[in-house]
């Protein structure tokens, strides 16, 4: 069998389903392909993963009427948010803002758990003329000429656009395939997450406390219940996998001092490799990358969606300015505006990232002095801190 499609999207994760939305009503053609099966991207499982989403976030996915989706009482409000060093209890605070994006602010932002974002978007796409989604499918290798893209499907099917997304993870084989290379970064750590109920309010406040030997991540949900992201180093998950739920609550409550109250497991526990990836650029001959296949970001600074939201909102804005002229979709102008467009936001956020997780996770003397200076100077300095806010307000 053979397909053709103006667009073809490998990948139906957020940032592609997203992306889908964003041609909604374009007349342009989009096959997504995916490896999991339908039911899974209809009803997607609880992997534990609360997403941090700026305003900017929220302005795009209720444009899409994703936001609309998703159960009013499962949107978070993160009021502010706190940093904590070793055992020092001082703190860089970021408050509340007044204002984000021009506008009247009540929060820094806003938490949603992963499987109600992709089950939005999937709902929203699902419903469009224009989109097609194969589930269940493979790829098998994908290439691209001066005229066309094609995919070659593990079933023998052959699938044709003027345009190949890659949207199919930071360890995307699309991107492989077309000869973009990246640079990745293997933290070798491991990220467990997981809700947790507890006695005291968490004030709708996060907290990252760069703990000697271990990070603690506090995402506030309701009042007395924070998703709880536990980081240690690779050679040392058995000293958490080994705890019992007991065990590993008052292993929480003590690192916490108690700031908490009592904490008790009420979910799953989910566990991740931490590996950054950012690609050499975000584009290539009539393909380009977006989502997590451009650039995966640590976890520590909450922008891996709003990076991929952003990425697809950047292309399909390109794009349906380039149809709507009678211009090439898949032009090479028209893909490297878009890599440098988003490299200019996602390659700072990236390298910044990496230089604060290498000071913040080193453990010699100098850099636990450091750490605590970096923290004061941060606190009293407000162009930074403001600058810092509206990074996390978007």
């Amino acid at each position: 069998m053979s397909l053709h499609s103006d667009i073809l999207v490998v990948g139906a994760g957020p940032a592609g389903l997203s992306f889908a939305a964003e041609l909604a009503g374009s007349g342009l053609k989009v096959t997504l392909i995916e490896r999991s099966p339908l039911t899974v991207l209809q009803n997607p499982p609880y992997d534990g993963r609360e997403i941090a989403l700026t305003h900017f976030s929220r302005e795009i996915m209720q444009r899409l009427g994703m936001w609309d989706k998703i159960p009013k009482n499962e949107i978070y409000p993160l009021r502010d948010a706190k940093v904590l060093n070793g055992r020092s209890d001082y703190q860089l605070h970021f408050p509340q803002p007044t204002e984000a994006r021009g506008e009247p602010a009540d929060c820094l932002g806003y938490l949603i758990s992963n499987h109600n974002i992709r089950r939005a978007a999937y709902e929203v796409v699902s419903q469009l003329d224009n989109i097609t989604i194969l589930t269940d499918t493979a790829v098998k290798e994908v290439k691209t000429s001066d005229n066309e893209a094609q995919v070659f499907l593990e079933n023998g099917d052959i699938l044709t656009a003027r345009l190949l997304l890659a949207a199919d993870s930071r360890f995307s084989q699309t991107r492989r395939q077309l000869g973009i290379s990246s640079d990745m970064h293997d933290y070798s750590r491991t990220m467990f997450v997981c809700r947790m109920k507890h006695t005291l309010s968490n004030q709708h406040t996060a907290y990252e406390c760069f703990h000697y030997g271990r990070t603690i991540a506090l995402l506030p949900l309701e009042e007395h219940l924070t998703n709880t992201v536990i980081t240690v180093d690779t050679d040392k998950i058995n000293s958490v996998q080994n705890l019992s739920p007991e065990e590993l609550a008052a292993s929480v409550k003590e690192q916490l001092k108690g700031r908490l109250g009592d904490m008790e497991l009420v979910s799953s526990i989910h566990h991740y490799p931490l590996v950054g990836m950012i690609a050499k650029r975000f584009y290539g001959k009539r393909s380009a990358l977006i989502g997590d296949a451009a650039v995966g970001m640590h976890p520590v600074t909450a922008h891996g969606f709003n990076l991929g939201l952003s990425s697809a909102d950047i292309l399909a804005k390109l794009i349906l300015e380039a149809e709507q002229r009678g211009q090439d979709i898949g032009a090479a102008s028209l893909l490297e505006k878009y890599s440098n467009k988003h490299m200019l936001h996602a390659q700072p956020l990236y390298h910044g990232t990496n230089m604060m997780l290498k000071l913040f996770t080193n453990e010699t003397v100098p850099a636990k002095l450091l750490r605590g200076l970096v923290l004061r100077a941060s606190n009293n300095f407000p162009p930074l801190k403001k600058l810092i806010t509206k990074q996390l307000t978007g």
